[in-house]
């Protein structure tokens, strides 16, 4: 298959907005494809290198481009092998080597084939195929239902490779896919709850209320000795977490695989800033310096014990093994805390404590609810006394006064759910230290998809975290909603747009609504 193919799919599915049509687009070039280019078309059409990391940025790449070929010749394998190459070079020379390989590749590209390849690399190729789309793409294609499909990426935690297992074993070879200690899970995600009180009379008197803390989500995996941490993008991050590690391996079990959070406290046992947790991370929002920071993990889900998989068990099993592993930690506890079965009394004293401790609010989940992986169902539901969205930045103004010369007024854009562009919802320049400030406007540039007088249009690739007071009808924006009092908390690097809230999550803040 040529490279050409690809980027003539990627454009039509970036030209409707309509989720099966996308779909349609993207299950004819997986039945077109040879089994070998499955992985690499899959990852394309949803929007990134197969390899995910491969360490070239913008300046590299626009020094590179012009100089096109004529024709189209080349092959999706060749693209990806020159791709692989790209990801293993390092060392004595590395910059001259990538250099040399871009040169190749770009040389051999037409002009509209060098664009997509940069956006490609760069992680601008925004054509509104998230992860939902591509998923119902391979069911398609394979003629397996898709909640086989959904099941073993959960399991597999990789896109190209479910992809790649269903159009050559289908249904029998995705049912062959199991959980594997070693290797990352799709985590559950929770909803936005309108109130604890909304929740509990959603789910039920059979659930758990526990705290909801202002840290970063990490699954951790142990086999035998060996312990692997990642981060809810699936992103290990092992060798920078040895406190972790530790306390991990020093639990009574031989296997295990853990879902939790984790953050950093201060010598009264409360949070800190959330950029001195991300510091720890390698990445933040704004730079902090992780000297001394120490991080403290809270478990609050079990999927696997000493060969024993717990996913399609229901929660309340799990919490009863969880714990039971960790009944022995009671001087430094592991478990996240909380109540089982509370009346509404109880409920709230929960919600009440961890705001006392500096914590977000509480998360309600039903205890029947079996692990459902990469979906935000109605069987978690997180209660904060403030409402808060993660929304993409689309763009931001100059300031003017004592913001002068400074990027300040930030554009907001809430998640298309069908898969296109996100949604502008408000703006806003509240909440905004001085020090964050200086951050954006040295960021913002090396984002920006165009630059007019009065600021940036940025391409949709970060995500912060908004409070608000509500929504409200409006025919100033064309998700027909505006976000009322928006006020910046914080950058999030361990979100990505596609994990942003959508449109609805907006909409559903409008007064009365159901």
């Amino acid at each position: 298959m040529l490279l050409a193919e690809v980027v003539t799919a990627s454009d039509a599915v970036a030209a409707t907005r309509a989720r099966r049509a996308k779909a349609t687009v993207i299950a004819d070039m997986l039945r077109r494809a040879e089994a070998a280019e499955v992985p690499a078309v899959t990852a394309w059409l949803s929007g990134e290198p197969l390899q995910r990391r491969l360490g070239v940025g913008w300046r590299s790449l626009a020094a590179l481009t012009g100089g096109a070929a004529a024709q189209s010749s080349l092959s999706v394998a060749a693209v990806d092998t020159a791709f692989a190459d790209l990801a293993a070079t390092a060392g004595p020379g590395s910059a001259a080597r990538r250099e040399e390989l871009l040169r190749g590749l770009l040389s051999g590209a037409t002009g509209e084939e060098q664009r997509f390849l940069v956006r490609l690399i760069t992680g601008e190729l925004r054509q509104g195929a998230l992860e939902g789309v591509v998923l119902e793409a391979v069911a398609a294609a394979s003629g397996v239902p898709a909640a086989d499909v959904r099941r073993a990426f959960m399991l597999s935690g990789s896109l190209p490779i479910t992809s790649a297992t269903a159009l050559s074993g289908g249904a029998a070879a995705l049912a062959a896919v199991g959980l594997e200690v070693g290797r990352p899970v799709r985590p559950m995600l929770a909803s936005p709850g309108s109130s604890l009180d909304a929740a509990l009379a959603d789910l039920g008197p059979d659930v758990t209320v526990e705290f909801k803390l202002d840290g970063a989500r990490i699954q951790v995996h142990r086999a035998g000795d060996e312990v692997r941490v990642w981060t809810r993008s699936l992103r290990e991050v092992t060798g920078g977490v040895p406190e972790l590690v530790e306390r991990v391996r020093a639990l009574p079990c031989r296997t295990v695989v853990l879902d939790g959070e984790t953050l950093a406290l201060d010598d009264d046992g409360r949070p800190r800033a959330f950029q001195d947790t991300m510091s720890r991370f390698g990445s933040s929002g704004t730079d902090a310096d992780d000297a001394g920071v120490l991080l403290s993990p809270f478990f609050f889900d079990l999927l696997h014990l000493d060969g024993r998989d717990l996913l399609d068990e229901p929660l309340h099993v799990r919490l009863d093994a969880l714990a039971g592993l960790l009944a022995d930690d009671a001087h430094a506890p592991l478990r996240m805390p909380g109540a089982r079965r509370p009346d509404a009394e109880q409920a709230a004293r929960v919600l009440e404590d961890a705001l006392d401790d500096g914590h977000e609010g509480v998360v309600v989940k039903d205890l029947a609810a079996p692990y459902a992986a990469g979906r935000r169902g109605k069987a978690w539901q997180k209660v904060k006394p403030v409402h808060t969205l993660d929304l993409v930045v689309l763009g931001a103004e100059w300031g003017y006064g004592r913001r002068t010369g400074k990027l300040s007024n930030i554009h907001l854009g809430a998640r298309d759910p069908d898969g296109g562009e996100p949604v502008m919802v408000g703006k806003t320049f509240k909440g905004m230290t001085d020090e964050l400030l200086d951050w954006q406007t040295a960021t913002f540039p090396g984002h920006a998809r165009e630059e007019t007088p009065w600021g940036v249009l940025l391409e949709p690739g970060l995500v912060v975290e908004i409070a608000v007071d509500g929504a409200q009808r409006s025919s100033r924006y064309p998700g027909g909603v505006a976000l009322r009092f928006a006020r910046v908390l914080r950058y999030r690097p361990d979100k990505t747009p596609a994990e942003a809230d959508t449109l609805e999550a907006v909409r559903a803040l409008l007064a009365g609504a159901p």
